[in-house]
């Protein structure tokens, strides 16, 4: 098998795009794997934050800049009144509830990624036959990452906990005086920065290693984790700038063409949503004095074409992202099965003269 480059990885994965999703078209059919696509392939994301309530050095509030009434005897002096001991148990079992329903969708993601990776290693459109296939497989995977990501976590609090005196401190000083010492924040900001990045940076290569290199050899092997890293690390260090480079066109890739869409969809896009804006404000001003029944039919009015809005908005993002998701989750199969010969063979099973079989030195039947 010879191994295909990065760059020319991104013809075929285009190639292989079209002929899986186009071939044989029926809408029901693109709508679920472009969905299913977009959502492993995890195009959205969670932002957490966080809130910080600084106390005097006296172990008093600071007298009026508190946005909340204070009571001196619970839990100790300067904490909100609505913070009883009841609010901290609903928000302690919110947190826990929505910590295990995170769990559980992920667990389910998981589970579908390995699916939608059984579709496009066997060209089927079938995606309970990959969910019951790799049941066992995606469950170890799962745990894989809940690990590294609790590994990132551990590295984000060590890297924090010399900082935290001195973002107490700036707290402080900013209920005290109600602005923030600008050097101080500096101080602790800058240093951040880097930091920052190349954790973010550290982030995507562990997700590139566990997804496209690791995960094909748990799939198609039942490989452990050591097992399934020391497989693609032997990979790795044999080609190394080739992995390099596909690296940087798998983070690249997808912006250039996210780019591309809206540079080609904005006028159209603008436009409808400005012919949807006038009915809605067309509405809005036809029944702006109405009352009683006229009152609600506007409402309802109003309501089924925001429905509609957000309908068309909804079914527009799963078609133009179903194959930008899918032609990324192509590009890193047909990369990496060029050097893995057990995902290679699924890819394309049969050989073709080396006329017609281009760099990959196979093609699909």
């Amino acid at each position: 098998m010879i191994p295909i480059s990065a760059v020319d990885s991104v013809s075929l994965a285009i190639q292989r795009t079209r002929e899986f999703l186009f071939r044989q078209f029926t809408w029901g059919t693109y709508l679920k794997l472009s969905l299913v696509a977009i959502i492993t392939e995890g195009v959205g994301g969670n932002s957490f934050r966080s809130s910080s309530h600084s106390f005097g050095s006296n172990g008093h509030a600071p007298t009026g800049h508190s946005p909340f009434p204070v009571t001196p005897g619970w839990p100790g002096s300067g904490w909100p009144t609505w913070l009883t001991p009841g609010v901290l148990a609903a928000i302690g079992a919110a947190v826990v509830v929505m910590i295990l329903l995170s769990i559980v969708i992920f667990y389910l993601i998981t589970r579908l990624r390995f699916a939608y990776f059984h579709c496009l290693t066997t060209n089927t459109k079938l995606i309970h036959t990959g969910w019951g296939l790799y049941g066992g497989q995606a469950m170890r995977f799962f745990w894989l990452n809940i690990a590294v990501g609790l590994g990132f976590l551990g590295v984000m609090v060590l890297i924090a906990i010399p900082f935290v005196r001195g973002f107490i401190r700036l707290f402080q000083q900013i209920a005290q005086d109600g602005k923030p010492d600008i050097g101080l924040l500096l101080t602790l900001v800058l240093p951040l920065i880097p930091i920052f990045l190349l954790l973010a940076l550290a982030g995507i290569l562990a997700e590139i290693i566990l997804r496209d290199w690791m995960l094909p050899h748990i799939a198609l092997e039942d490989a452990t984790a050591g097992e399934a890293w020391g497989s693609a690390w032997a990979r790795i260090m044999a080609e190394k700038k080739e992995f390099f480079v596909y690296a940087l066109l798998r983070v690249a890739l997808p912006i250039v063409a996210a780019v591309g869409l809206f540079v080609l969809l904005i006028l159209p896009g603008l436009a409808l949503a400005g012919a949807l804006a006038a009915v809605e404000l067309g509405l809005h001003s036809l029944f702006a004095d109405a009352t009683g029944g006229s009152a609600l039919v506007g409402i309802l009015l109003q309501g089924f074409f925001g429905l509609i809005a957000f309908g068309f908005a909804v079914i527009a993002g799963i078609c133009l992202g179903g194959p930008l998701s899918t032609g990324i989750r192509e590009y890193a199969l047909i990369f990496y099965g060029s050097r893995y010969k057990v995902l290679g063979d699924l890819l394309y099973p049969t050989p073709l003269p080396a006329s017609a079989s281009g760099p990959f030195g196979t093609a699909r039947p």
